[in-house]
């Protein structure tokens, strides 16, 4: 493992990442357990990150990053619909690949954290934009990016927690929420 003369800043939180999702969850990660992951003493990492209540915003600052990552890359050379699907399936496979930090990338940034409020607000813009296909704009694109945020997590909180019991294709089912409100978007 990494020793404190190596030790970054990048290195102990992708350490927190795999920890939190391999475990589920970013709220039963400790300072202690990432100290120990890392062969280090705790009081190394302060260098890094501030304390507990640090490490979660920069779990949450990696969680936001890679997820916007993950949806630029979806949309490149689509526009619309094909765009917007590409997205939600994005989004389903961030959620997936990354239970231990996702919750964290649901909740609105503080007001005063510049990083995560620029981050949030590309993800939002990006989406609004593959809106404009639909003739959505404004205020109107902010409720539908609501609803199309809140149709996904729905989905994938339900998946993660084993909401869905019967022998019925989970991609299908998927596949048809999601064609099924854009058709409701382009028919309101």
């Amino acid at each position: 493992m990494a020793k404190s003369r190596r030790l970054n800043k990048q290195i102990v939180v992708e350490t927190a990442v795999l920890l939190a999702n391999s475990s589920g969850s970013w709220q039963t990660l400790t300072l202690t357990e990432l100290a120990t992951a890392l062969d280090v003493r705790v009081p190394s990492l302060y260098n890094h990150v501030q304390g507990q209540e640090g490490l979660r915003r920069e779990l949450a600052l990696y969680g936001l990053e890679a997820l916007l990552t993950a949806v630029r890359r979806a949309a490149i050379a689509k526009v619309g619909q094909e765009a917007l699907v590409a997205i939600a399936h994005a989004y389903r496979a961030f959620a997936q690949a990354n239970p231990g930090i996702y919750a964290l990338t649901l909740q609105a940034p503080a007001t005063d954290d510049n990083e995560l409020q620029q981050l949030s607000s590309e993800l939002v813009a990006l989406i609004a934009l593959l809106l404009n296909s639909f003739g959505l704009a404004g205020d109107a694109a902010l409720h539908a990016i609501r609803g199309l945020r809140s149709l996904l997590h729905g989905f994938v909180s339900l998946e993660m927690g084993g909401g869905f019991g019967l022998p019925l294709d989970l991609d299908e089912s998927f596949r048809q929420m999601v064609m099924v409100y854009l058709q409701g978007l382009a028919i309101g």
